[in-house]
């Protein structure tokens, strides 16, 4: 059964750790997540942008596929499905389609009208039993067309945000969505502190969690971070020994090229790169 994230990130909150939020693209993603996370009795968020949603031809599928297989494979830790980065009608989408969590992505507009649409999202949420992010300060990179230059979020106008009621809150931080450049100058902890005296108990987010050094993870978790995304890396490690299985020329073996043999070597990577990440997290334990 699939639950929101409030309840798992209020805990994670006071427990001091966080919750991994792993993207999912297919069928082999979201088994080799969830099946890590039942493993490793930790809570777990799936993300799903809306280029990913599209690409799975639509929510509606997308929220049919994981309901299915959380009950197949016989899931008992705390799952979310939850979407990442929405707009405003993809937030309805959503919600329609079934999804426990959102993310309204209401940074690029000026912060009236964030916050009046972050308002009326966070009521139709909360009617519906749903949990719902906002954003503050555009997160770095480029994610489905979004693009950010990594601005770190005003202090007040996240306080702003979070006094609408919204479960969680992602805040910018000069954190960057897929691999960081060279001479990335890291995460800025003095504006994440501010922040987090701010908005006191409100579970903090920390987008583009690919390339982060796990000292500076560590440390964010300290101040308030409570959930952390984690797209990009998974991509990598499943490209990787996809590679490293046709270099070796493995589909040419046999029946090596039954997709089923083909997108294993992936699917095992994506499952050692989520257990990485859920012990540097600190959730292994807490379902």
């Amino acid at each position: 059964m699939l639950v929101s994230a409030r309840d798992m990130l209020v805990k994670a909150k006071e427990g001091h750790y966080a919750v991994g939020q792993f993207n999912i693209n297919n069928l082999e993603w979201t088994k080799s997540v969830l099946l890590t996370a039942q493993e490793l009795q930790s809570p777990v968020i799936l993300g799903v942008s809306e280029g990913a949603g599209k690409y799975m031809t639509g929510f509606t599928t997308v929220a049919a596929m994981v309901k299915a297989m959380d009950e197949s494979l016989g899931i008992t830790v705390p799952v979310a499905l939850h979407l990442d980065h929405g707009t405003y009608e993809g937030c309805y989408k959503c919600i329609k389609a079934g999804f426990t969590s959102i993310m309204f992505d209401g940074s690029h507009y000026n912060i009236e009208e964030n916050v009046a649409k972050t308002s009326e999202l966070v009521n139709v949420s909360h009617q519906l039993g749903l949990s719902i992010e906002a954003e503050v300060g555009s997160i770095g990179g480029e994610e489905d067309g979004v693009v950010g230059m990594g601005e770190c979020a005003d202090p007040d106008e996240c306080k702003r945000i979070a006094d609408l009621g919204v479960d969680m809150l992602a805040a910018g931080i000069g954190n960057i969505h897929g691999k960081y450049p060279e001479g990335w100058p890291g995460l800025r902890f003095d504006v994440l502190d501010a922040i987090q005296q701010k908005t006191g108990a409100m579970p903090l987010v920390l987008h583009g969690g690919t390339g982060i050094p796990a000292d500076m993870i560590k440390k964010a978790i300290t101040l308030g971070v409570s959930k952390i995304n984690v797209n990009t890396e998974c991509q990598l490690s499943f490209a990787d020994a996809t590679r490293k299985y046709v270099e070796a020329g493995k589909d040419l073996e046999g029946k090596g090229f039954d997709p089923r043999k083909l997108l294993a070597p992936g699917a095992e990577a994506i499952k050692a790169t989520v257990k990485e990440k859920m012990e540097l997290f600190g959730s292994v334990g807490k379902a």
